[in-house]
């Protein structure tokens, strides 16, 4: 019965130390019925202006030598279009493993065995985008294969409406309209695991209980996780987040 929900709490993800990196950090969470991923942008840009606002009395920042303008509108731009623009690669064109491996080859990156063409995707954004990105950037329309609870993109189903929230070059947060089909769900946590062939330490293992629970109903809703560790180095100036733990 409650629309809307949030929580602030401490996560844990064993995936090593960098300066952008802990095993322990602390993440924001909401989720809002009858909302989808374009009214969580909105959200986003508004809750982190404000803040700014309340916290350094402006929207303007400065971090590392840059000078960044939280006030929206945050520029919007799809994963797709973004990759093209940076490496002149169109993965839309590139579509099974192997060709966009070797383009990814024919530019020079070198990337670990990977057991999906999505991974491939984050790769070229880990890469070439996400350093780029200094002012607020949205960048939306992720590869299905590599977002497991969101809802597929109407009219092609190779993408999810999922977007990361970017600033000063670093990813803050995760967000996207929920699948509530318990079927598709269901087939997603299946070719998944087939596809990951076990080699994929954080593919999502099939999940009983929560398909379950989706089964009882659950509403279309717009989800959004922001990491308050980086928000937190974005606003101190900080560039390793162990400077504000």
């Amino acid at each position: 019965g409650y629309e809307r929900v949030y929580e602030i709490c401490k996560d844990f993800r064993n995936e090593g130390i960098d300066t952008k990196h802990v095993p322990e950090f602390t993440m924001m969470e909401c989720y809002a019925a009858y909302w989808d991923f374009a009214d969580v942008m909105n959200l986003v840009e508004q809750m982190v202006s404000t803040i700014a606002l309340e916290v350094l009395g402006a929207t303007s920042v400065e971090y590392q030598g840059h000078a960044v303008n939280l006030a929206p509108p945050w520029k919007r731009i799809t994963m797709r279009q973004a990759i093209l623009d940076e490496v002149d690669i169109d993965i839309a064109q590139f579509t099974d493993h192997p060709s966009l491996r070797r383009e990814i080859e024919r530019v020079g990156l070198k990337v670990e065995p990977t057991p999906t063409w999505g991974k491939l995707v984050d790769e070229l954004v880990s890469a070439y985008v996400e350093p780029k990105l200094v002012q607020p950037t949205f960048i939306h329309e992720y590869p299905v294969e590599i977002s497991p609870l969101a809802k597929k993109k109407p009219g092609d189903a190779r993408w999810v409406e999922r977007f990361e929230p970017f600033v000063a070059g670093m990813e803050f947060g995760n967000a996207f309209s929920e699948l509530n089909d318990p079927q598709d769900q269901r087939a997603r946590f299946t070719e998944l695991a087939q596809a990951a062939g076990g080699k994929d330490e954080e593919a999502h293992p099939i999940d009983e209980d929560y398909i379950e629970a989706m089964e009882y109903g659950m509403p279309p809703t717009g989800g959004l996780g922001i990491g308050i560790d980086r928000l937190t180095m974005l606003l101190t100036n900080q560039s390793a987040i162990r400077e504000v733990i």
